[in-house]
């Protein structure tokens, strides 16, 4: 058996950036924590994993983004339309402070003009697809973590499973909006086959 076939696993960090943990326009309580926790998983297990893939939110400023934030004038909805985050202009859209970037294998970019949830949205800084990054390295299997489980956590781990892999969200390592839409997100990922840790 080659490296390639016995390294088929993948770890995904979904949106761990300053503006969704505390002190950041969209904060998200224990993002922060989340991020700590995902640096001392990388200690521990980062030698698991063919690739560790990290989106980011990646937002144009001075624009809705196609919609995704709130227009001027007007209140966000908090389910479609959203307060600015994340312009890539502005320290909101870097990675938190806690996150140890040193295991990071590609770093993927998502909702430049328009809205993105999944971290399937995005692509490389070189145009490459999460799907054909998990493709070239052999991945079957995906851990996912990050921030929110709700949201972009939620819609990563769905389109990981529409994609056919095994998909696990590990427990400690995501932290949610709010805790009965949280609650809802992590039944539909256990009805889609995710393993919810």
């Amino acid at each position: 058996m080659n490296e390639r076939t016995e390294r088929a696993k993948a770890l995904l960090i979904v949106d761990v950036q300053n503006d969704f943990v505390e002190g950041g326009s969209l904060a998200v309580t224990g993002g922060h924590d989340v991020a700590a926790a995902i640096s001392r998983h990388l200690e521990e297990h980062g030698d698991a994993y063919a690739a560790v893939i990290a989106s980011r939110d990646w937002h144009e400023a001075g624009s809705t983004n196609g919609g995704h934030f709130h227009a001027p004038g007007e209140e966000p909805d908090f389910a479609t339309t959203w307060p600015v985050h994340c312009v890539s202009t502005g320290p909101g859209s870097d990675y938190a402070p806690g996150l140890d970037l040193s295991r990071v294998t590609h770093h993927v970019r998502k909702g430049v003009g328009q809205p993105a949830y999944s971290a399937f949205e995005g692509q490389t800084e070189d145009g490459a697809t999460v799907a054909s990054v998990l493709d070239e390295a052999g991945v079957t299997e995906v851990d996912v973590v990050g921030i929110a489980t709700d949201y972009c956590v939620r819609a990563t781990v769905l389109d990981a499973r529409n994609a056919g892999l095994e998909v696990t969200l590990l427990p400690g390592l995501h932290a949610g909006v709010a805790e009965e839409t949280s609650r809802a997100a992590l039944e539909e990922m256990g009805a889609a086959g995710a393993v919810i840790g």
